[in-house]
């Protein structure tokens, strides 16, 4: 094992020579510190407070710059040791959509190399940027330091066009072509798993040798097997219940009527559950979501199941472990995820999944190890799945083991070292090219 790369240890990230010491992250539309599960905040959110912090704990220090949504938030705020966020004022603080905030790049973008230019030359050795909007920022920033641009996608027009859920609005084209202008000016593209990396190549042109796989993680302290009992008695579900459970923000997208239809569908042909029966909804109004009040709640009126359906507000990480321990089965029926975080994190528990064969979520759940992956997104296919886990507690107790083992897999150490060493590839790759430009200047 060369020095350059030290594996992962269980005691944490071990700095290696030759990484970069300070990283400028740029998270425009959503911040690290919002709460996930409603709004905008999701994923995303999990991942880059993740990633900022384990890659403090291998020594660089992170600087996250995030859009101020309130006059309350002081400019800087330390999340972490070593973890910096900085937030910019650029619009106003409230009414702001996600599909107007472009409008707001120029601003934030003038702020951040306002930031930059208070320090010594070379204060950043790279960039980072996370989802299209804070890519066409870190474009800007990778240009005018003069470092690399490392982009994280996150989610992608193009796939999320090709299968919208009922109800949703397509992706605007100037998000198709700013995604495609991300893609131009990224030294190195960073994708969720081989499938993203692969849509990369096809559908935007990327070079395949700017594309890299790292797998997002999971806090394996915190997310984790438990006693159901003792879960169950702290989210005050009933002992003896059947509990299935939706996590996520509340938008077409994610399918959360999918989880209810499936309810629906399970009462339908299995009337003697419906004393038993408990379905959780955990999260918030996000995307056309919030267009009308309360859709998911008439839905379960119409349906006939609103006595066993819960709606309940996202929750702080802690107290969500204790949810999936208390759980059945979580269904996570989106139609499209670049990896699916919820659905590992509920593996990680011990709790098997029932989710959409689509995106990332073919690999965050390996169908019969963990879970069950499900083809498209008819109500009946998830209620017959849902029902053979209540039905068979052999196949429940068998895919909680090895659903364990297999999220143990994914940590966000692991994501850490694995960025650190595309972010030395990549600022190596910078370096021999400035190298050769110089000779090629002095020849010409």
């Amino acid at each position: 094992m060369t020095p350059e790369l030290k594996a992962v240890e269980t005691a944490g990230i071990r700095r290696a020579p030759g990484f970069p010491s300070r990283v400028a992250m740029i998270s425009v539309h959503t911040s690290p510190l919002d709460q996930p599960g409603s709004g905008d905040a999701g994923g995303m959110n999990v991942y880059v407070v993740e990633l900022a912090t384990r890659l403090a704990q291998a020594g660089l220090d992170v600087e996250i710059f995030t859009r101020a949504t309130s006059g309350d938030l002081p400019p800087e705020f330390e999340i972490a040791p070593g973890v910096l966020v900085r937030h910019i004022v650029a619009g106003p603080f409230t009414g702001l959509t996600k599909q107007e905030l472009p409008a707001q790049l120029c601003v934030f973008a003038r702020e951040v190399l306002r930031v930059e230019a208070s320090h010594a030359l070379g204060h950043y050795d790279l960039v980072h940027s996370h989802y299209w909007l804070s890519g066409q920022v870190g474009a800007l920033a990778s240009d005018r330091w003069g470092v690399p641009l490392v982009h994280t996608m996150h989610t992608m027009a193009r796939i999320k066009n090709a299968a919208l859920a009922a109800g949703d609005r397509p992706e605007p084209m100037a998000r198709l072509i700013g995604e495609e202008q991300v893609v131009e000016a990224a030294d190195l593209l960073l994708a969720n798993t081989r499938t993203e990396a692969r849509q990369l190549v096809e559908l935007y042109g990327a070079p395949e040798d700017r594309v890299k796989v790292v797998h997002p993680g999971v806090d394996l302290d915190v997310f984790r097997p438990g006693d159901r009992r003792q879960a169950r008695e702290r989210v005050a579900v009933p002992v003896d219940a059947k509990v299935m459970m939706f996590v996520g923000r509340l938008q077409p997208l994610k399918g959360p009527d999918v989880t209810i239809r499936a309810a629906a569908e399970l009462l339908r042909r299995r009337p003697d559950l419906r004393s038993s029966l408990v379905v959780l909804m955990i999260g918030g109004p996000s995307g056309t979501g919030v267009d009308e009040p309360d859709p998911l709640g008439r839905l379960a009126d119409e349906l006939g199941v609103s006595d066993v359906v819960r709606f309940l507000d996202p929750v702080e990480r802690r107290e969500l472990a204790a949810y999936y321990q208390a759980a059945d089965v979580v269904t996570v029926p989106s139609y499209n995820e670049s990896f699916g975080l919820v659905a590992i994190e509920a593996q990680a528990c011990g709790t098997p999944v029932v989710a959409a064969d689509v995106g990332g979520l073919s690999t965050a759940v390996r169908d019969g190890v963990g879970g069950v992956l499900v083809e498209g997104h008819r109500p009946a296919d998830y209620a017959t799945a849902v029902e053979e886990l209540f039905r068979n507690p052999a196949l429940h107790a068998r895919l909680a083991r090895s659903g364990a083992a297999y999220a143990r897999d994914f940590s966000w150490n692991a994501t850490a070292h694995h960025t650190l060493a595309a972010y030395r590839s990549v600022l190596a790759r910078k370096r021999s090219t400035l190298r050769i430009a110089a000779v090629d200047s002095l020849i010409g």
